[in-house]
């Protein structure tokens, strides 16, 4: 595709052609490579060799770096990132296939085992990772009778099943293959979801348990984002394989329906670096193996919005911002799920990942790349300053006639060396799980650390306390709460930081960056050691809880310079009544900040300008000049410029999407 050309995707378009790949066999003196042989048209996209080290040739697979997609659904990509993704994915598969291979098919359990199989397939140990595969589930006799003994009911199973009928489809014993094949017709003969259970009904809602004996049904209804995408891409691939045109209509109106509410207001299970790589490893199920051009398209929006959106948080090996569903253990590098399949393909960190995520086998075999100013992004690759404002939906789906109104609202600063962000919301939120603040700077041996004050220690659940209300302007945070038992703050550091707490404000030097901190209210800190199970992870780690003290507000206010920046006299923290308190900065600009009492979004002024929250409900906008990161609430539209380029995609609420790439003009 040209620069700057547009790809429109309509239904009318009908299936788009496959351009199959061949692999040719070279041999070097140290070495045996494969050169993937393809169309002059996408001849920019692959990167031609991948090479492994002799004694590992079994690992070279055909099916290492997917097949790449017809050039009207291709983020193409110059040739040395290329070839840097088939390493870093070769060797993912190697490194997953190196235990010896083990496991259980009960319940949900395949979510281990399949992926883990896969990779021993790819890495040449075939005939064990093919036994585990097509092993008879645990529940064929009971829970999944009806389709043959194969397990189609848990969504984290279907994720597996996908890929190993499509992708591995020819290694399978053609018995096993025409039994899933059996399995999909019936299974989509009617649309699954919230179809009665043949055996179980509609369960037993009186016992504990997501199984079909609980919640019945023939697939699993959970709802969260990641779920509901394994759903709806498993049911809609086996319907289109089964030519059951009416359980694929169903699951197609779920999608174009949940691709469309992304591109209006959002995500709804936003930036987990827990949760967002199943996302991830869901899509590409879609977006490899749908024959319908329109379903293709819709699983690249997806895709490119979901990449971009993960681009903005990620810092050389590590999540830089607030996320929802933090489950702790992201604050150090490679620590969250989703930061294993971000580095593959952004390939930033300064580290090899050191245990790569079972799902790496979805992306290592995958066709897909994100868009060339969305690595850009990943990379920072763009001025700064910059300070961004994104709001995040409530956890509902759009209606193109419904009302809705943000839920979070986020501000991002991403400055030379370093990024922070913090989040407000109206009321306290537990049940999601959403961190509030987070402070990443770069280091030259780890890729980047963190800086971060949290609710609780970084290994466990965070959340938004009742009270908690942070206000930012861009490299300066004061966050405020009611002191007493129970609200203690926690902070993570470098454990080689410097940290001087003998005068206010403290300061504690991290890397290229200087932090000021003027503490309120703030008792003595004490040194929280983390649990076995995160010990290794957190070996390099300093965390502190520090108690609040008094009855009535406390917190801190800090500000983010450069490394031995001096702190003049004009900075201050000071109270202005009791529940007003403003910082000056060292370059005299001030944020006043008024704790609420009616709601957990604080009054503020940015140098005497209210700020007005209200008025924040762009999923990604600029304070003030530009961003590389843009989408207007209810538009549709999603713009990336980094790198010298410039991508738009688009999905209309019909569920039209088209995209286009170009040169910064």
């Amino acid at each position: 595709m040209a620069e700057g050309q547009t790809k429109v995707f309509r239904l009318s378009d009908g299936a788009a052609a496959d351009h199959p790949v061949a692999f040719v066999k070279l041999r070097t003196e140290s070495s045996i490579c494969w050169r993937a042989v393809v169309p002059v048209w996408v001849a920019g996209w692959i990167a031609g060799i991948v090479c492994l080290a002799a004694e590992n040739p079994a690992a070279v697979d055909p099916r290492i770096g997917g097949t790449p997609p017809p050039a009207t659904l291709a983020n193409p990509w110059p040739d040395e990132w290329e070839s840097a993704f088939r390493e870093r994915a070769a060797r993912a598969v190697r490194m997953l296939a190196s235990p010896r291979l083990s496991g259980t098919t009960y319940g949900e359990s395949e979510k281990d085992l399949y992926p883990r199989a896969m990779a021993h397939v790819l890495a040449g140990d075939r005939a064990r990772g093919l036994r585990y595969l097509q092993e008879t589930d645990n529940q064929a006799r009971t829970d999944h009778a009806h389709t043959g003994g194969i397990d189609l009911y848990w969504c984290f199973t279907l994720k597996g099943q996908v890929r190993k009928y499509f992708l591995f489809g020819p290694d399978l014993d053609p018995e096993y293959r025409d039994r899933m094949r059996s399995a999909f017709a019936s299974w989509t003969s009617a649309d699954p979801l919230g179809r009665a259970h043949p055996r179980y009904g509609e369960g037993n809602r009186t016992r504990e348990g997501w199984g079909p004996d609980v919640k019945g049904g023939w697939v699993d209804a959970r709802d969260t984002d990641n779920l509901r995408a394994m759903r709806e891409v498993a049911i809609y691939l086996a319907a289109e394989e089964s030519v059951n045109e009416a359980a694929r209509q169903a699951a197609l109106s779920r999608i174009r329906e949940y691709v469309v509410s992304m591109y209006q207001v959002g995500m709804r299970e936003w930036d987990s670096s827990n949760y967002h790589g199943h996302a991830l490893s869901s899509w590409h199920n879609l977006y490899d193996f749908a024959k319908d051009a329109e379903v293709r398209g819709l699983a690249k929006a997806c895709l490119d919005s979901l990449y971009a959106m993960a681009a903005w948080k990620y810092r050389r090996g590590t999540f830089g911002g607030p996320q929802l569903r933090d489950y702790g253990s992201s604050t150090v590098p490679f620590g969250g799920n989703a930061i294993h399949a971000l580095e593959l393909y952004f390939g930033v960190a300064l580290q090899s990942d050191p245990a790569p995520d079972r799902d790496d086998v979805h992306h290592a075999t995958s066709g897909y790349r994100p868009p060339r100013a969305v690595v850009h992004l990943a990379r920072k690759e763009f001025p700064v300053p910059v300070e961004t404002t994104s709001s995040k939906p409530p956890y509902q789906l759009w209606r193109p006639n419904g009302p809705m109104e943000p839920m979070y609202r986020e501000t991002q600063f991403v400055g030379a060396g370093f990024q922070m962000g913090t989040l407000v919301s109206e009321g306290p939120e537990q049940a999601w799980n959403p961190s509030v603040f987070s402070l990443v700077i770069d280091d030259p041996g780890r890729g980047a650390v963190h800086a971060s004050w949290m609710v609780a220690p970084p290994w466990e659940h965070q959340f938004k306390r009742v009270g908690d209300q942070v206000a930012q302007f861009r490299n300066r945070v004061v966050w405020l709460r009611p002191a007493g038992p129970g609200s203690s703050f926690f902070l993570q550091l470098p454990a080689d930081a410097k940290w001087s707490i003998a005068t206010i404000p403290w300061r504690i030097d991290v890397r290229s960056v200087s932090l000021f901190v003027w503490p309120l209210q703030l008792g003595a800190a004490r040194t929280v050691a983390p649990p076995g199970r995160t010990t290794g992870a957190f070996a390099k780690e300093a965390v502190f809880e520090i108690s609040t003290l008094g009855e009535e507000l406390a917190g801190f206010a800090m500000e983010v310079l450069p490394a031995g920046s001096p702190l003049p006299s004009k900075a201050a923290f000071a109270k202005r009544s009791k529940f007003q308190h403003e910082l000056t900065a060292t370059d005299g600009a001030r944020l006043s900040v008024t704790w609420n009492a009616e709601s957990d979004l604080p009054v503020v002024q940015r140098d005497g300008v209210a700020w007005d929250w209200a008025a924040l409900r762009a999923p990604y906008a600029p304070t003030t000049g530009s961003s590389p990161i843009r989408q207007d609430w209810l538009s549709g539209r999603l713009t990336v410029e980094a790198g010298g380029w410039r991508f738009v995609s688009e999905v209309d609420p019909s569920g039209r999407a088209r995209f286009s790439e170009g040169r910064e003009k």
